[in-house]
């Protein structure tokens, strides 16, 4: 058995082990932390979809492509979303996972799922900046606050919020729903029953496309489109609804209810507001406004309350306000769900997570930096190439979850531990890869302007398809690396982590082979040293490094350069982040009141930027080598640790064999002459007493077991304590066995079959080796023995050559051990046996370790016992 490692405990920063701050980022939520009644998670999921870039989009697809096309798209496409995002929303409701955690089981694979990962988290700041512009128009129109100080406050205001997490985020909905609801519907409730008329107005409006003001076919295209990217809300939803308590805590109805509501019913609210900015850009429109300005949700506001209002101030505060509490509604939920994503991905990356507090920051940085180049003038281009990959990655998903589950092809729960998973499944990143090109060459028009407007429906129906074939062709064999516990109906039970030293849930845990102890899933993510060794066979690890490149190549390579590239590539990209964020944010408060960058300063921004480039790259390589050089101290630590233990555990057997050998010297002599004299006295009696019934001669035949049973007992302390080399001479080893189980005695009952297939010559001591080898045996056959009901019982021993080996296995088809009995076999005095020594297993280890061997055991309740002594060919 190989020795596992040694790990090196794992220290979190307090706020990655505070879980109030944390919610459990990269793990499952545990069952004692779910603590909210589903109304309260519902209404924090649905908080969520208060973003006033749905009326943006609706005016935008309205004003572009008429009303005619613009309905029947918002229609068809919230119809898309509900069916889609159902199994999504259950799925994870139901095993209390986020949307990467989701998609790692549900066809892309540990390492596949990164990809989702940057998809999601780009939607989070895409829409972070969008909803920022939002609320920064709000202000400078109603306080005249300088447009780009605007995006700093709108991107500031949300971080204390979401910096708590769940718990303060939960608040926030809770306290602002009810202003919020009256504020969206009265403006609405009034047109509809002071001045229907205005209806009208809206449901004629033509647009601006080339269709004549009817329906087109192409221009409903595109505007599908355009609403395919909000397929992907569904990930800011589950990050809500994995909080939902167990489905046997609370009704069916209670639960089910909020996973609709919550999960796919967001597009029910969401399909409703689409429509109202639908309805009010045109209004904005036909009141003179030019279009860009109409697509201003503060635009539209104001308009929408100058119905209800009559003064002007009351209307533009009413707007502000209904903007404001919107834009925190929503931002605290964009922030919060890229903290997620980008924790999920930097964390595969880099095997680093410093916090998901961190890249909330980070992901508000990037959504900043989408603010000041101006992202809100480019949102139907931004909208319809993402819907591309949107709707790529969501059938995928979709796919899995509803076809290849059903049919058994893929596993009926999702695994998302590392140390369970392929690190790519094809199912879902070559489904999604495949149709996300495809749906682009569509998109760039080379296929004509029908295929062009269709290109994210097209994507979609690609993808699905594309998974369910290669889900059949590959047989699901890709979805895990090995098999997993099935989820267990204890999940409550707490297991401590013995890296990081802390206790969590069964689902959260898996088992470590590399270190062989418990070990919890973000511990499992972060490693780096295992290299997935419980995934793979020794000779696959040796030669992996060598797979694609050969060794001649990759040995003049320094080891793990990939994955040291990754992290720099990772490093690299959040300082140059920060780095354009403080360029962007100090050139633009040079001139606040500016909506755009000055075009004859732009160059000389880039510029600098460029210059800073280098020394980027040289603080991500130098922070990069620096962690390394702390793992790689840590790691010594450990090492000397490890063979400090050792020692100490070399020198307590030395001792206990010093021990045995000096007591076993002093009372052998001692023991020897009273149990000759017993043997002698033995025989008199016999030859005195020949004619005594059956029982004195059974007394006097125990009486004689007993005494030569004492002195092997004596033989075998005396050959334990004794280190003698072995000496060495070949060994025919097929003839030898024929020749050691041919002076075995017989036993009733029990076969034992030869498969001798070596014809090899190695070098043995012959006694010492027979000694090993027929305590070996003897066990065999007594564990045999101990079934005397048993209608087959046999022994196999078989020699064969494995690499520079020759492998001695004595298999029998007895009861076998127990785990904690076979992890002990080999501890001196250890013995399950009524008249055991236990120093029979013991003296075999020895005996073969001394030849340059290893004694492997395999046995399991119920199947048996397999010993293989394997001997070196060569001395």
């Amino acid at each position: 058995m190989d020795t596992p490692q040694l790990p090196a405990l794992r220290s979190y920063q307090s706020w990655i082990a505070n879980e109030t701050l944390e919610d459990y980022s990269l793990r499952y939520a545990a069952r004692s932390f779910r603590r909210w009644t589903p109304f309260v998670i519902a209404n924090t999921a649905i908080g969520g979809i208060s973003f006033l870039a749905l009326e943006a989009i609706g005016g935008a697809i309205t004003l572009n492509y008429g009303f005619a096309n613009a309905f029947p798209a918002i229609l068809v496409v919230c119809l898309f979303v509900f069916l889609t995002n159902l199994p999504v929303a259950y799925y994870s409701s139901r095993y209390n996972i986020d949307m990467d955690l989701l998609t790692r089981g549900a066809g892309f694979g540990y390492i596949g799922s990164t990809i989702t990962s940057l998809i999601y988290a780009t939607f989070t700041f895409i829409f972070f900046a969008l909803e920022g512009v939002i609320m920064a128009q709000a202000l400078k129109l109603y306080a005249d606050i300088p447009i780009v100080i605007g995006y700093v406050i709108s991107s500031l205001v949300i971080i204390p919020i979401t910096f708590m997490g769940i718990t303060m985020i939960s608040r926030l909905q809770m306290i602002t729903l009810p202003i919020w609801i009256i504020m969206m519907l009265a403006p609405f409730l009034w047109i509809a029953f002071a001045q229907p008329e205005v209806l009208q107005q809206w449901t004629a409006y033509r647009g601006n496309s080339a269709g004549g003001g009817g329906f087109d076919v192409i221009s409903f295209g595109l505007a599908i489109g355009v609403l395919c990217s909000l397929t992907i809300q569904i990930g800011e939803q589950v990050d809500y609804l994995r909080f939902l308590p167990d489905r046997d805590k609370v009704s069916g109805f209670a639960w089910w209810s909020a996973v609709i509501a919550a999960g796919p019913g967001w597009i029910i609210i969401g399909g409703f507001k689409i429509l109202c900015g639908s309805l009010l850009a045109v209004l904005a429109v036909s009141s003179g406004l030019s279009h860009t300005t109409a697509l201003e949700p503060i635009h539209m506001y104001i308009k929408a309350y100058g119905y209800m209002i009559d003064d002007p101030r009351l209307v533009l505060a009413a707007a502000a306000i209904f903007v404001i509490v919107s834009q925190v509604k929503i931002n605290v939920t964009n922030a919060y769900a890229g903290s997620l994503a980008w924790s999920n991905f930097f964390a595969r990356v880099t095997h680093y997570h410093p916090g998901r507090v961190v890249w909330l920051v980070f992901n508000i940085l990037i959504s900043l930096l989408l603010m000041l180049l101006g992202i809100f003038e480019t949102l139907d281009l931004v909208l319809a190439v993402y819907s591309i990959i949107a709707t790529a990655w969501i059938g995928a998903i979709f796919a899995d979850l509803v076809i290849l589950k059903p049919l058994g092809i893929s596993p009926p729960f999702v695994e998302f531990k590392r140390a369970h998973l392929h690190d790519f499944n094809p199912v879902g990143c070559g489904a999604m890869a495949f149709a996300s090109l495809a749906g682009m060459i569509c998109f760039t028009g080379g296929l004509g302007p029908l295929v062009q407007a269709y290109a994210a429906p097209l994507s979609f129906v690609l993808s699905l398809a594309a998974a369910v074939l290669i889900g059949i062709a590959t047989k699901g064999r890709y979805y895990l690396a090995r098999e997993p516990v099935a989820p267990s109906p204890t999940s409550g039970t707490l297991i401590r982590c013995e890296i990081c030293d802390h206790d969590y849930e069964r689902p959260d845990m898996a088992y470590c082979t590399f270190y062989a102890r418990p070990i919890c899933s973000l511990c499992c993510s972060l490693d780096a040293h295992c290299h997935d060794a419980c995934k793979f066979s020794t000779t696959e690890l040796e030669t992996s490094r060598s797979r694609y490149l050969g060794r001649s190549f990759t040995a003049k390579i320094a080891p793990r350069m990939a994955q040291r590239l990754l992290k720099v590539s990772g490093v690299l990209m959040a300082l140059a982040v920060v780095t354009g964020a403080v360029l962007l944010i100090t050139y633009r408060l040079v001139d606040p009141g500016a909506e755009m960058l000055r075009l004859d300063n732009d160059t000389l921004l880039l510029r600098i930027f460029l210059a800073l480039l280098p020394l980027l790259c040289i603080g991500a390589w130098w922070i990069v080598l620096s962690h390394e050089s702390r793992e790689l101290a840590e790691r010594d630590l450990v090492a000397s640790l490890e063979r400090l233990r050792e020692t100490q555990a070399e020198l307590a057997r030395n001792e206990r064999l010093a021990a045995i050998g000096q007591i076993t010297a002093t009372v052998s002599h001692e023991l020897r002459n009273p149990l000759g004299t017993l043997v002698t006295s033995l025989d008199i009696l016999n030859r005195a007493l020949p004619a005594q019934g059956g029982p004195v001669q059974e007394e006097m035949q125990r009486i004689r077991r007993n005494v030569w049973r004492c002195v092997h007992i004596i033989e075998d302390l005396l050959e334990y304590s004794r280190r003698k080399k072995p000496v060495l001479a070949p060994v025919m080893i097929d003839r030898w066995v024929e020749q050691q189980v041919a002076d075995q005695p017989g036993s009733a009952g029990i076969d034992i079959t030869l498969d001798l297939k070596t014809g090899a010559v190695l070098p043995a001591d012959g006694q010492r080796l027979r000694q090993a080898f027929d305590n070996v045996l003897h066990n065999a056959v007594q564990a045999l023995e101990s079934e005397p009901q048993k209608p087959d019982r046999r022994v196999t021993i078989a020699t064969a050559r494995d690499a520079d080996f020759i492998a001695l296995t004595i298999a029998d088809n007895g009861p076998g051990m127990a785990p904690d009995v076979a992890a002990k076999i080999f501890e001196p005095l250890y013995s399950t046996k009524a008249f055991g020594v236990g120093l029979g297993m013991p003296l075999v280890k020895r005996i073969i370790e001394d030849h340059g061997g290893e004694v492997r055991v395999t046995t399991a309740p119920g199947e048996g016992t397999r010993v293989a002594l394997r001997l070196p060919i060569r001395p």
